[in-house]
Order: C-alpha cells, then sequence, then structure tokens
C-alpha cells in the first residue's frame, strides 16, 4: 500500500495509559522519497518531533522524542501499521516503546 504521508495531519483516539500522547495533541507529518518527520505537540506535551522511514507497505518506523509539561525529555521508538478508512483518511495503529524500558504501549492515531 503505497501512502504518502506529506502534510498529514493526525490526532491520538485512544494510547496504552504509560503514554503520554491524547486527543489534543497534534502531528504534523513531512515525508520526502521514504524519510519521514513529524513535529507534535499538545496537551501533556510541549514539542516533540519524529524522524523514521516509510516502508513499502506503507508502515513507518521512526524514534521519537519530546518535552513534556514537567520539563522531561522523554525518546522511543515506534512502529505503525496503516488502515485506510472509508472515507479516505488514514489511521495508524501504532507499537511503541519507550527508551530504557520493557513495556511495549499501543496507541491508534487518526488523520484529521
Amino acid at each position: 500500500m503505497k501512502i504518502n504521508y506529506h502534510k498529514k495531519r493526525f490526532k491520538a483516539v485512544s494510547n496504552s495509559e504509560s503514554g503520554e500522547v491524547d486527543s489534543q495533541t497534534l502531528f504534523h507529518y513531512s515525508q520526502e522519497g521514504n524519510v519521514l518527520w513529524a513535529i507534535y505537540q499538545g496537551s501533556q506535551i510541549k514539542l516533540g518531533t519524529i524522524t523514521g522511514l516509510v516502508n513499502e507497505d506503507g508502515s513507518l518506523e521512526f524514534s521519537y522524542q519530546h518535552v513534556n509539561e514537567e520539563g522531561s525529555i522523554r525518546s522511543g521508538k515506534c512502529t505503525s501499521t496503516p488502515e485506510l478508512l472509508d472515507d479516505g483518511r488514514i489511521k495508524l495503529h501504532e507499537k511503541w516503546q519507550w527508551d530504557g524500558e520493557e513495556e511495549v504501549g499501543e496507541s491508534v492515531v487518526e488523520e484529521v
């Protein structure tokens, strides 16, 4: 599934308890070739960035890092599997892990 994420915006619709992203966090994606990056902020996130790759099947592999409202710097890795919704928007099913932690979280973000 060939997907171009350039200039697409996403919001979280669900997240694991240990996550810091919620429905008030807005992601602004950019893409050039198979390189993906994004800026995100809102709710508990003062500012975050994503850097990664878009695979041939449209899935994403990226690292993320952000500064939260407490002033802590958090980072981790994530893989996202896309689903095309009936209305043409993209839903991403994400599996993520904070650096230095064992637990794997899950979140879902949808294009807005």
